[in-house]
């Protein structure tokens, strides 16, 4: 028999773990905090009691609580716990996030965390499949089965005590209380989980087969063209890019003072000359800058053409929004715009119509995409052109401001230092943008002519009664 010492890389390979590991430790052990932690009890798993478990809906309110965040943020980040290894499920445990339910999860130990740098080896893993083996009596997931062939294979030379080895843990196991054993079994499983993931499926592969055959069929074009116009990207975007020009009037990172944040907000009336000027490179920073795109839309409603600028909003809110409004986002869409009849009807090509009222029998996130392709091409050719010529926008470019360059001595910037007011903190500025939307939303409401006339009906027949 013949050793090989060329050992193939089965599973991830080993990077040196970076300083954020070491703030998720000191995260993990405050949420295990006896007084200010999340709180943990006993819970029913099937017919075992598992002691410390704790629901997901409790993680994610902790962690919404201290970081000050919203729930669905707090998601993200417990779900970066448990695919790190720090939290494992107890139930579904190659699902690996977090769930704002009742789903029970535990604490990892921290002989598990990525920080002990402990590098798992086949001959680990070989030990942990061979003891499943046992256990399950010779009944694997399928692809557990084929890392043991390959293992099997590839270890033939110490199978025996790789076997021996899974045999011993199995006996031991069997000695702890059914609710440790049941424990211990869940924090293995999630490890080997994180570190060796079940491998990609005929399906992924198919799909990733057909990305690149897409890939290979997109139109290709000279480098010339190429380079041509990236000399006229850069020449355009040259004295926008902060670090070829500098900040007008001043830098605020560097001279303390926030006249550049002020004349650069969202809300402000009267933008600056070098923010209206790049409205007009492309419709998409047009639509990127909510100033813009509010200018946009007073264009749009003297046209009394704004329906497809709404159409392309609502897509961008259910493709950026939450999960669970995705099914009523996208009916009142449909109501809105695509239905026939719909108050806001869109002119769509009869092809992107159809392929659009069909998926929406199962909306996701991006169900809309073609038809917002579609009309956002149609407002590049068409709308966009016709704005730029517009006295809407020629009347801002009038308006515009041009600040002139700070030029603050070193004493006024000692100054400026001390006197440096406290920022507003981002989930204000979030609440407020929210609050002007729906303002937005509901000035933009369709008017039901009927309701109202019926409505002035009921007043003229009431004053009359009166009278």
């Amino acid at each position: 028999m013949t050793i090989r010492t060329a050992r193939p890389n089965r599973g991830q390979p080993f990077r040196p773990r970076t300083y954020c590991l070491k703030k998720l430790d000191a995260i993990v052990v405050e949420m295990q905090d006896p007084k200010n932690g999340v709180k943990g009890s006993e819970q029913k798993l099937n017919v075992t009691t598992i002691p410390h478990a704790i629901a997901g809906s409790n993680i994610i309110a902790w962690i919404s609580n201290k970081m000050k965040t919203t729930t669905e943020e707090a998601q993200v980040f417990g779900t970066m716990l448990v695919a790190y290894g720090y939290i494992y499920p107890l139930q579904n445990h190659r699902k690996l996030v977090m769930c704002n339910d009742s789903s029970l999860y535990r604490f990892q130990t921290p002989y598990f965390w990525p920080t002990q740098q402990w590098v798992p080896e086949d001959s680990d893993y070989a030990i942990y499949l061979a003891k499943r083996n046992i256990r399950k009596k010779g009944i694997l997931e399928p692809y557990e089965q084929v890392d043991y062939n390959h293992l099997h294979e590839w270890l033939n030379h110490k199978w025996d005590f790789i076997v021996m080895q899974a045999t011993e843990q199995y006996k031991a196991g069997r000695d702890r209380n059914k609710a440790d054993r049941v424990v211990f079994d869940c924090q293995e499983r999630a490890f080997w989980i994180v570190n060796r993931p079940p491998k990609i499926t005929f399906d992924q592969y198919r799909r990733v087969n057909i990305f690149y055959q897409q890939a290979i069929m997109r139109s290709k074009v000279k480098s010339s063209v190429s380079l041509g116009a990236l000399v006229k990207y850069i020449t355009s975007y040259k004295n926008h890019d902060a670090f070829l020009a500098p900040c007008v009037p001043s830098n605020p990172w560097e001279t303390d003072h926030d006249a550049y944040w002020t004349l650069n907000m969202r809300s402000v009336d009267v933008p600056t000359k070098m923010r209206v000027e790049r409205w007009s490179f492309s419709l998409f920073e047009l639509l990127t800058d909510l100033r813009g795109r509010d200018d946009f839309k007073i264009f749009l409603k003297k046209e009394f053409s704004g329906e497809n600028l709404a159409f392309w909003e609502a897509a961008e809110e259910l493709k950026w929004g939450t999960a669970s409004s995705m099914s009523a986002k996208a009916e009142t869409i449909f109501k809105t715009f695509l239905a026939p009849g719909a108050p806001r009807w869109i002119n769509i090509d009869g092809r992107t119509m159809g392929l659009t009222v069909k998926g929406l029998e199962h909306p996701h996130r991006y169900v809309l995409e073609a038809a917002q392709t579609h009309v956002f091409m149609l407002m590049k050719k068409d709308t966009f052109f016709r704005y730029l010529k517009s006295p809407t926008y020629k009347e801002i470019q009038k308006k515009a401001l041009s600040p002139e360059a700070h030029n603050f001595s070193p004493a006024q910037l000692e100054e400026n230092a001390r006197n440096r007011s406290a920022g507003i903190h981002p989930i204000i500025l979030w609440q407020q943008e929210e609050e002007e939307k729906a303002k937005a939303a509901a000035a933009a409401a369709p008017v039901d002519v009927k309701a109202v006339m019926s409505k002035i009906d009921r007043k003229n027949s009431a004053v009359s009664c009166l009278n």
